[in-house]
């Protein structure tokens, strides 16, 4: 499977979070934590509920999370 045009930050926030788990992270959005490996991996895109959902949990705004880069 390639890769998405969705470039994310999930990583990175969970990390600034006091180390939370993806474990944590999929508990707080419902989904699974494979869920949350393959969204940081760049091999999924979420779709914007999810989208909102993490950035929930993670007490950012939505574009603090994920970015669009246009295909070329």
């Amino acid at each position: 499977m390639s890769g998405t045009a969705i470039a994310n930050q999930i990583r990175r926030l969970r990390f600034e979070r006091g180390e939370m788990t993806q474990q944590a992270l999929a508990d707080a959005c419902g989904v699974t934590r494979q869920t949350i490996i393959a969204l940081e991996a760049g091999r999924y895109a979420p779709s914007l509920e999810l989208g909102f959902r993490i950035a929930d949990a993670l007490g950012v705004r939505i574009e603090d999370v994920f970015h669009w880069s246009r295909p070329e």
